[in-house]
């Protein structure tokens, strides 16, 4: 392979001639394709660790594939071992699997950024992204003859800042965006894409979009909310666009500034798919009198229920999730704390805890000594961070409805609630009311001179002397009541019917693993969960036992029987061993996407007969997260590793004999296009 550039020499660029491989058979897994590039950005002195650099990139893989279509695939990581930004790529012979819905691999491209290049590592995969929605580019690469063609093509993508440096200067004096499309009278249309992760689908949605634009003969004008930064749109373009398109998977930042505009909205991925026939109905929205609008003008997420695409129970799901997500890094933080200081203090260390800290120090020592004094600091930690369970919960609640100006009223909700002792119900309902209260208020027009003082003073005093009056007044002691009815009840259920609850939060754990119906059964152990409860304590470890099962059946059928998986699915199964272990669902995902019609009833079975036996034995558990790492926060860590090994077996059983006698082959299987997350 020939030496680098002498541009290179100077100052190392992103690419080089002596990291690409052009038509190279590296092997028939992705994990083999990964170690080599791995290995060829090491040897060029870009990292230092071949295998740490393999490890870190094979990891992102577990997560989610970096597979796309095309034929195309960006794996990527950040990691220590890595010392220079850098692209590794391959052309292919023959093609790898890499996970993309419609086939294998032929071009890969390695991402590789040092531990803290957080920003350079979104760009440089933004950027790339961008490019292979281009079909030229992607053909470009497919023929290019050597590894300096290569070079040409990716820097033009990845570094055109020489040109556009000067580029801008100009056209920002002579014909601004907004003014342009204004005096020539142009239809125009806005456009707001958003993924989840804002990496790649973000961008490739955007140029979809534009590209589509063009072949329609309308300016398409798009602002990616993605993680390598946003430009925010013109409010003159905003104001003079036909209609709005939101292509997105997440929320809309700032979609206030839409109000009253027709839209068309969708998910991400459609986009991408239906680019032409969303600007077809984006066109036609913008001359329909009577087309879905955005409607009110508070900065919320959800402020626009009836405009377009997404109806109230998607919105009304979106909302709780975004509460629950935000949420739980308190419970995990606060109840992994707590089990902590169970470790070194005792169970009897929740009654002395606050009295240890009030009294005592490091200097002055309780009955115990050091062990019993970091045991009672632990456990008041943990407390205090537990404490903003319902707080966050509603206060995110409120955010995802109103944006910022919804949270002081929301967390003040979840506040009052927990004073008035309507918990985890109490915060639901305050940050569903102060939420709304708050866009309600935002409404209301007032003069141009008290506009700024809506969002940092009238709106959160406003909501927050409403929804407080309210949860004070009217509500808290019913919303106590049904809370404290729903506590006795899950105290005294006894016999089959605890049994029973066990098997409906193990269905539930691994019906969709890790989305709405798993998140909706965590949350309420979660936020459930309390030291003095032994009911609560149980329903934690069902559900966390049943949430390790799916992951740790993935991976003993991979590896009893792996003449039934494809390559890439048995490497998936070997790391999800440690998922499962870790009480991390989502690693049996891979596996589920490619067969879900047998693989998630087969995980179902097992995660009921887990929640069932953990039920029926007993076992509590007072962490919220970790598996099998918080075994000391266990009453009998034998009885809960007996329930998950057989809930294992179960699942494992069944989805080797529904591959083994039921429906296509292995190989058939991974040929399928599947429907793959953005």
């Amino acid at each position: 392979m020939s030496s680098p550039t002498t541009a290179h020499d100077a100052k190392p660029g992103i690419i080089a001639e002596d990291l690409i491989l052009l038509d190279a058979d590296l092997g028939s897994t992705k994990d083999d394709v990964i170690a080599r590039l791995a290995r060829v950005l090491t040897d060029a002195g870009r990292a230092s660790d071949a295998d740490a650099l393999r490890d870190a990139a094979m990891a992102r893989e577990a997560q989610s594939a970096t597979g796309l279509p095309g034929g195309i695939a960006i794996p990527h990581c950040r990691s220590a071992a890595v010392t220079t930004a850098s692209l590794g790529f391959a052309r292919l012979n023959p093609k790898v699997e890499f996970g993309a819905p419609d086939g294998d691999a032929d071009l890969v491209f390695l991402i590789a950024a040092p531990e803290g290049a957080g920003a350079e590592h979104m760009k440089l995969l933004s950027s790339l992204a961008r490019a292979l929605v281009k079909p030229a580019f992607v053909t470009s690469l497919r023929e290019a003859a050597t590894p300096a063609d290569v070079v040409a093509l990716v820097e033009g993508v990845l570094a055109p800042k020489a040109p556009k440096a000067a580029a801008p200067v100009t056209t920002t004096k002579t014909a601004p965006p907004a003014p342009t499309a204004t005096a020539d009278a142009a239809k125009h249309i806005v456009a707001i894409t958003a993924c989840p992760t804002g990496i790649a689908h973000t961008y490739m949605a955007a140029d979809s979009l534009k590209d589509a634009g063009d072949r329609a003969g309308v300016t398409v004008h798009v602002e990616t909310q993605g993680s390598s930064g946003s430009t925010a749109l013109d409010p003159a373009l905003i104001a003079s666009a036909e209609a709005v398109i939101f292509a997105t998977d997440v929320g809309v930042k700032g979609r206030e500034r839409f109000a009253g505009k027709p839209v068309i909205e969708s998910g991400v991925k459609r986009a991408i798919n239906e680019p032409d026939k969303m600007v077809a109905e984006a066109l036609h929205a913008g001359g329909d009198p009577n087309a879905a609008r955005v409607s009110g003008t508070a900065p919320g997420a959800s402020a626009a229920a009836a405009a377009g695409g997404l109806g109230w129970g998607t919105r009304l799901r979106q909302i709780l999730l975004t509460g629950v997500s935000y949420m739980i890094p308190f419970v995990a933080a606060g109840g992994l704390l707590i089990a902590l200081g169970f470790l070194l203090g005792g169970y009897e260390i929740k009654g002395v805890a606050e009295d240890i800290m009030t009294n005592n120090s490091l200097t002055n020592l309780p009955d115990g000594g050091l062990r019993i004094f970091i045991g009672a600091v632990l456990f008041q930690l943990g407390g205090l961070a537990f404490g903003f369970l319902v707080p966050a919960l509603s206060g995110y609640i409120a955010f995802a409805i109103a944006d910022r100006p919804g949270l002081a009223p929301g967390f003040t909700a979840g506040a009052v609630a927990l004073f008035v002792g309507a918990g985890f119900i109490g915060g639901l309902v305050g940050g569903l009311i102060a939420g709304f209260v708050a866009l309600w208020i935002s409404r209301i027009a007032v003069p141009p001179w008290l506009r700024g003082l809506m969002p940092v003073v009238i709106i959160p005093l406003g909501a927050t002397l409403v929804v407080g009056g309210l949860m004070f007044l009217v509500l808290g002691r019913p919303l106590a009541a049904i809370t404290t009815g729903l506590t006795n009840f899950l105290n005294g259920l006894s016999g089959s019917s605890v049994i029973i609850l066990g098997i409906i939060l193990g269905l539930m754990m691994c019906f969709d693993l890790g989305g709405p119906v798993n998140k909706a059964a965590y949350a309420f152990a979660t936020a459930g969960l309390s030291v003095d409860n032994e009911a609560s304590l149980r329903i934690m470890a069902a559900v966390m036992a049943a949430g390790m099962v799916p992951p740790l059946a993935m991976a003993l059928s991979s590896t009893l029987r792996p003449k039934l998986y494809s390559e890439a699915e048995r490497e998936n199964g070997k790391a999800a061993w440690l998922l499962g272990a870790a009480f991390i669902s989502e690693g049996a995902i891979p596996f589920a996407a490619t067969d879900p019609l047998r693989v998630i009833p087969s995980m179902m079975a097992g995660g009921a007969v887990t929640g069932a036996l953990i039920m029926s034995f007993g076992t509590t558990l007072s962490a919220p997260h970790g598996g099998l790492l918080v075994f000391f926060a266990m009453n009998n860590f034998f009885l809960f590793l007996l329930a998950l090994a057989i809930g294992t077996v179960v699942s494992a059983a069944l989805i080797t004999a529904a591959k083994q006698f039921a429906g296509k082959k292995p190989a058939e299987i991974v040929d399928e296009p599947v429907a793959v997350a953005a």
